[in-house]
């Protein structure tokens, strides 16, 4: 099963968007060396004017990467230890609608964060789980 995760890197308060796409440039050349299937830049959500030139626009510092479920854990651990010496505050990550921050906390901290994000699975309602348990007596 394959799995799209976006990488959005947070600047610093004086951190520009042409140095958040130089640094997502970084990020994305270094994670194109894993074995994914796919790495790009990400894309903006806001509103395009008439004049441009692209029917979608790069957000600055966002990747967006597919790649094998049990890759993700690579593409996670190697943009954790990116983040490191970067002038960067973290970065978001979001997957199916869950988010997590890779920021200052302790590395024990953003491993166990991964590995939580990562082990998350949904759980089935009560409903589901109830007719599971009746099936198996």
């Amino acid at each position: 099963m394959h799995r799209t995760v976006r990488l959005e890197l947070l600047g610093l308060a004086d951190t520009d968007d042409d140095e958040l796409l130089r640094l997502g440039g970084q990020l994305r050349r270094s994670l194109q060396e894993l074995d994914v299937l796919d790495v790009r830049s990400g894309r903006s959500a806001g509103h395009i004017s008439e004049g441009a030139k692209s029917s979608e626009l790069i957000a600055a510092g966002s990747v967006v990467v597919t790649a094998a479920s049990l890759a993700l854990r690579q593409v996670l651990l190697l943009a954790d230890t990116w983040l490191k010496n970067r002038p960067v505050r973290g970065i978001k990550v979001e997957m199916e609608g869950r988010v997590i921050e890779l920021s200052d906390a302790t590395a024990a901290e953003r491993a166990r964060l991964i590995d939580d994000f990562l082990a998350h699975r949904e759980v089935p309602a009560e409903g589901q789980s109830e007719e599971r348990s009746a099936d198996q007596s």
